[in-house]
């Protein structure tokens, strides 16, 4: 039996959060190491632990995985949450995709100004609502299943989630016109690994305060 995933990254979401949800939904415990300072970050780099001196990286396997995309093509492939034929690999690669798009404005709104910050908000809910969820609207009402591809859980459906939990983080109505993704999204939620992801004990990490903004600064700044 191999060692826990070890997972390096701040204390907080940014990029690293779709890989906790994924290594959460697939069950599988791991182990994380912060970043709390600049030097441990040049420690990092200075021993060639980053191919490309950025985090997140995760040991995992005997490698040292960077790249969020790839990380998580790396997991969903392991644990079965990347389709059964190539079709459904393309369609899930797809889906994440364009949710990866949505979750990089989320990811970077709490770096905006103060004053910007009400703006973007409204910004990101009319993409949510026009660009993207009524594409997945239409795919699980054609598909009629509970999951977005095939019939079971993949990486799709977990960033799918994920990317739904941030927003109505911000507008608790966001899926007040998606009858099929607020029933996707209480059926994913009780999916026995993400319900335990979703508890307040687990590992998911709060929304971004300034603390978090301040240390990130600190760290990678120039």
């Amino acid at each position: 039996m191999g060692s826990r995933p070890k997972l390096h990254y701040l204390n907080g979401r940014g990029r690293m959060e779709s890989i906790r949800w994924l290594l959460a939904a697939a069950g599988v415990e791991f182990d994380e190491e912060f970043l709390e300072t600049r030097e441990q970050f040049q420690k990092l780099k200075n021993g060639n632990h980053l191919l490309f001196q950025q985090v997140p990286m995760v040991e995992m396997d005997g490698m040292k995985l960077v790249q969020t995309r790839s990380i998580l093509h790396y997991i969903a492939e392991k644990h079965r949450l990347f389709g059964n034929n190539l079709k459904e690999k393309t369609l899930i690669d797809m889906y994440v995709e364009g949710m990866l798009d949505l979750l990089e404005m989320i990811v970077m709104h709490p770096f905006s100004k103060p004053e910007d910050q009400p703006k973007e908000v409204v910004s990101m809910t009319e993409k949510a609502v026009s660009r993207y969820f009524p594409v997945f609207e239409k795919i699980l009402k054609d598909h009629g299943q509970t999951f977005l591809v095939g019939n079971q859980l993949s990486l799709a459906d977990v960033v799918l989630l994920q990317t739904i939990s941030a927003l109505e983080e911000k507008t608790t109505s966001i899926l007040s016109a998606f009858p099929h993704l607020q029933g996707f999204s209480k059926k994913i939620s009780n999916v026995p690994t993400i319900k335990k992801f979703l508890e307040p004990s687990s590992k998911k990490k709060p929304p971004p305060d300034d603390t978090y903004v301040k240390n990130v600064y600190a760290i990678f700044a120039p």
